[in-house]
């Protein structure tokens, strides 16, 4: 597995943008701040395949903005958010119902939009997989393919109804 490296020299931006809070890092051990980052690609090593050596791509802080205490709580809001796409999961019930697991419902914290958007992305993980699985396949025939991606379909759009019957709207 690649791993990824943070280059410890900053972009000019990133540097103009933490100056304004080198007093308070310095004056304060094992503070924490919060940041919004842009990443560079810088350099990455590749090494050969009969090499035990282990890929790696080395990343550079090239823009950076650290939100004051009015902004703070957006930004904190916004990081639960992408965490909650990023770790969203649940399974499939006899009934093509997707049920969420309990780490993602304990995220969401009863709020529905977390719940719809965890729901949504835990089905796309499923059908993405499915989907894949039947492209490995190299032995299926047409009405094979035919049949499975009409499962994705109806799938899909279990989904996006919550499970209810297709209005045909779409």
């Amino acid at each position: 597995m690649t791993t990824v490296k943070i280059a410890s020299k900053l972009g000019a931006a990133a540097e103009a943008a933490l100056e304004p809070h080198v007093p308070r890092l310095y004056a304060r051990s094992g503070m924490r701040m919060l940041a919004i980052a842009e990443l560079k690609h810088d350099d990455k090593n590749v090494p050969a395949a009969d090499s035990d050596a282990s890929a790696w791509v080395k990343c550079k802080i090239t823009h950076l903005e650290v939100p004051g205490p009015d902004q703070e709580g957006a930004v904190r809001e916004a990081m639960r958010v992408l965490y909650l796409q990023r770790t969203a999961a649940g399974t499939l019930t006899e009934d093509g119902e997707l049920e969420l697991d309990d780490h993602t419902l304990n995220l969401t914290a009863g709020l529905l939009t977390q719940i719809e958007t965890a729901r949504l992305t835990a089905a796309l993980r499923h059908w993405a997989a499915y989907a894949r699985r039947v492209v490995a396949a190299d032995d299926l025939t047409l009405s094979e393919i035919r049949h499975e991606l009409h499962t994705v379909a109806d799938g899909l759009t279990a989904a996006l109804t919550g499970g209810r019957a297709d209005d045909g709207d779409l």
